[in-house]
Parts: structure tokens; sequence; C-alpha cells
């Protein structure tokens, strides 16, 4: 990342750091406060973050992005699921759950106008149970399921993204640091290539070592409990009961490759991913921190690099959505035999002749919407220059009697 010292920004950084108060106002200076003993904010600042305080920081950022959009996620995973074919309704003779269970599953959501009244309920046809939009499915499923299920497989996408983040954001700046040493000193007109080779590569890592978690926070999402009153699988359940169908009394590693479905797919996606997001990031980010050069307060850092973020969160995420659907439909087959044969190449082909070019990019919309802020979240927190280093300078600088201002 630019937060690295060795590749990081120009000195003007860290003195606007050490002049920011949380107000957005200037520090003590010598003219109103006498200069205090100890070390230098601007010395504070420049230092190098180890691996362990890397981590913490990006698993932080992943921590609180992952409660903010998983309601986008949900409603992602669950257009891509009803475009593969998974039911989002029980018909009523298939309900066997007596009266008010069945009136309870058939209720109208609100954008319903074809429902009609039987007893005290207004029932849907089946069709009206099908989701039209990000916006239609928290509708949905607000009132077909309630408010808390916006953030079914909240507690896999925080056993996900604290690892994955804590993976791949301090490997990508190891990585991307050494590249870009190696290039300086032996092939100059590499260097600017070298947030792409260390994103895609840290990346791959966090991929394989987390593909577990994904799967089940993908299955989380997508289907739906249709017993009132039953608690949904969580976690662990839905992992052994991806797990069960090769379960044998002499349970050896092969078994065990199941959890790893769809790791092709997701790394299909999540390697160009990464690829453009940082290839994207950093010359908007630079660009924004260079026209802020002047009044670089702490919003004014802060901002740059969400806003940067932002952007190459939601065009990475546009540019490869077909893949992303290619992974959905890869981890929620229910035939285990069938989930091993596939491959991410088959599968975008099969979408491509069914539904055309469209089906590629079902569920756009919401995964735009949540890969923006979440990765402008998630650099804000972690940049070395954002919320964590402009902490640290300040701590440093109240412990010897200045102003605290976080």
């Amino acid at each position: 990342m630019a937060g690295g010292s060795r590749g990081g920004f120009p000195a003007w950084m860290t003195a606007a750091a050490a002049r920011i108060d949380l107000s957005g106002g200037a520090a003590a200076t010598s003219g109103s406060q006498p200069p205090q003993p100890g070390p230098s904010p601007a010395v504070v600042a420049d230092q190098e973050l180890g691996m362990a305080e890397r981590a913490l920081s990006a698993a932080s950022a992943a921590f609180i992005s992952a409660i903010i959009v998983n309601p986008l996620d949900v409603a992602k995973t669950r257009l891509q699921a009803q475009a593969a074919g998974v039911p989002y309704y029980q018909a009523p003779q298939m309900a066997a759950l007596g009266p008010d269970a069945i009136l309870s599953e058939l209720r109208c959501s609100p954008s319903c106008t074809r429902g009609i009244i039987l007893g005290s309920e207004p029932i849907c046809p089946p069709d009206c149970f099908q989701y039209k939009g990000t916006v239609d499915v928290f509708l949905k499923v607000v009132r077909q399921e309630g408010f808390g299920r916006l953030w079914r497989g909240t507690n896999a996408g925080l056993a996900l993204a604290i690892p994955t983040v804590g993976i791949y954001l301090p490997c990508y700046d190891i990585f991307r640091n050494k590249i870009e040493d190696f290039t300086r000193s032996n092939a100059p007109g590499l260097t600017p290539y070298a947030p792409l080779v260390a994103g895609s590569v840290a990346r791959s890592l966090a991929c394989i070592a987390c593909s577990p978690i994904e799967l089940a926070r993908t299955r989380m999402q997508a289907y739906k409990e249709f017993q009132p009153g039953v608690k949904p699988p969580g976690m662990w359940k839905t992992l052994l009961g991806v797990l069960s169908p090769h379960a044998s009394p002499s349970q050896n590693v092969q078994n065990y490759r199941v959890l790893w479905t769809g790791v092709g797919a997701q790394l299909a996606r999540d390697v160009p991913f990464s690829a453009i997001c940082w290839s994207t990031l950093e010359p908007i980010r630079r660009k924004l921190l260079g026209l802020v050069a002047e009044d670089g307060d702490a919003a004014s850092v802060l901002g740059a690099n969400f806003a940067a973020g932002f952007v190459a969160g939601s065009l990475a995420a546009g540019v490869t959505c077909p893949l992303d659907v290619a992974k959905t439909r890869r981890q929620i087959e229910k035939d285990a035999q069938k989930a091993m044969r596939m491959t991410t190449r088959q599968t975008l082909v099969d979408i491509l002749r069914s539904e055309g070019p469209k089906g590629l990019f079902t569920g756009v919309g919401p995964r735009v919407a949540r890969a923006g802020p979440s990765v402008g979240i998630v650099i804000s927190f972690y940049e070395k220059h954002g919320i964590p280093q402009i902490c640290l300078v300040y701590a440093s600088h109240s412990s010897f009697g200045q102003r605290k201002v976080w």
C-alpha cells in the first residue's frame, strides 16, 4: 500500500498529521505553548508499523466494514441464487405445518399488487416471492423473515473478514515494498506494476486460507429457512452439512476438499479484483493527497483514502461481477459430485447460454454498492496515514502534555 515507509508519502504528510486536532484546527504551536521534551510527532509518524499492528488495524477495519455492508451482501447473494434456481417460497401443499404457518409463509410483501385476502392475511401467488431488485430483497426479507435476517451470515462474514484482511493487507504491504525496491534497482519501468502483482499474490494467499468460511457464508445467505421459529444453521453447522455427504469411517484429507468448493472461481474473482483495485486506488489516492497538500488535515487525509478506496472498489466490483456470479453458482450447488466437477469456465458459458450477458451481471448493483464503501472503510482504517497512525501520533504527543485529539 501507499502507506509503507519505503514507498510511502512525502514528508508533508506527517507534518500535516502533526498539526491537526479533532475539530480540524491547528495543534498548539510554540507561540501558544512552550515546546515539550520527548520525541517529535513527525518521528512517531514515520515509524514503520509492524506486522502485528498492520494485521490488527486491517482486522478492525474489516470488522466494521462487514457489519455495515452485510445487508447488501445478502441482497447480492439472494439475487444470484434466485437466478440459479434456488426457490424462495414453499408451496402450501408441501408446507404441512398447519394453516397459520402457511399463511405466515405466503404473506404478501409490500411490493405485491396481486395478493388476495384469505382470513385475516393477504396471500401472494408464488411468483410474488421472486426478488426484483436490491430494494425488493430488503423489503421481502424484512417482511417474510424479519429485520435481523438482513445480517444473515454476519458471523461467517466477520470470521472471514478478519483473517482475510489480516493476511491480505499486511502481505500486500510487504510484497509491494519488496517488489518496488527490486524494480527500482533492476527494472524501473516495471515499478508501476508493483501494486498489481503484490495485490494479486496477497489476495491469492488470503482466498485459499479462508475459502471454507466463504463457502459457509454464501450458503447461509443464499438459503431461506421456511419453518417459522426455527433458527437457521450457523457457520459450523453449515460446514458440517457440506461435509456430511462425504463422511466415511476412514475420514481422510480427500474428503475435506469439498470445503474448498469454488475456490477456483473465488481466485478468478478476487485476484483480478485486487489487481484492478490496487492499480486504480494508488494513483487516485496520490492525486487526491497531492491536491490537499497545503491543507492536509486529518479529515482531508481520511477523505482522500476513503474516496480512492470507494472509486477503486466500485470499479473492480463491477468488472469482476461475472466471476462473482460463477463463484456463487458453484458454492450453492447442493449436489456434491456435480459441484466437484464444475469449472469456472463451464459455469460462465452455461450462464451466458441460458440467461445471456445480463445473467453474468446478476446482483451487480448491490455488489458495487457493497464494495465501494467497504474498500473505502478498510483503506481509511488501515492506511499508515489514516486513523491508526494519526491516533499513534497524538497518543505520543499528548503523553508529553500536548492536547489529545482522538
